[in-house]
């Protein structure tokens, strides 16, 4: 549904709000390594998501990956317009540029509520609330190997 480097951008960022509860800094190997990503891949993907402020960075040898406040509010739908764009909120589900009200694909109506509680799940969950599922201990990040 998304592409990879927004996959990799939203573990990213839950990796690194879990590792930054106490103020750690996460380093750029830490964070492939603990959401099973290429470091190369994922160094620009964390690149862009501090370009972007939705998440803070140190450069030097104490330096890494961190979170403020204002990063736990940054919700999922914010992270896939930032590597996705929009095309989730507009596009028609089998790619049709035509699709419309007016002019509907075969599944245009039956995708229309799916699509928005789609958009309420990703406008509604920010990575404070991933955080906060993932210390409950009922849910996991990695997958079990």
């Amino acid at each position: 549904m998304f592409s990879k480097s927004c996959e990799y951008a939203i573990k990213a960022m839950i990796y690194v709000a879990q590792k930054s509860k106490d103020e750690t800094r996460v380093s750029l190997r830490d964070i492939a390594k603990g959401t099973d990503a290429p470091e190369h891949f994922i160094a620009k993907i964390m690149q862009e998501l501090s370009r972007k402020r939705l998440i803070q960075s140190i450069k030097g040898p104490n330096g890494g990956f961190y979170m403020n406040e204002q990063n736990y509010k940054t919700s999922i739908s914010d992270i896939v317009k930032a590597f996705d764009g929009d095309k989730i909120y507009t596009d028609c589900i089998l790619g049709l540029k035509t699709c419309s009200e007016k002019n509907p694909c075969p599944v245009h109506f039956e995708f229309k509520d799916i699509k928005k509680n789609l958009i309420k799940l990703m406008e509604n969950n920010t990575i404070g609330n991933f955080n906060d599922k993932l210390d409950s201990g009922l849910f996991f990040l990695k997958n079990s190997e």
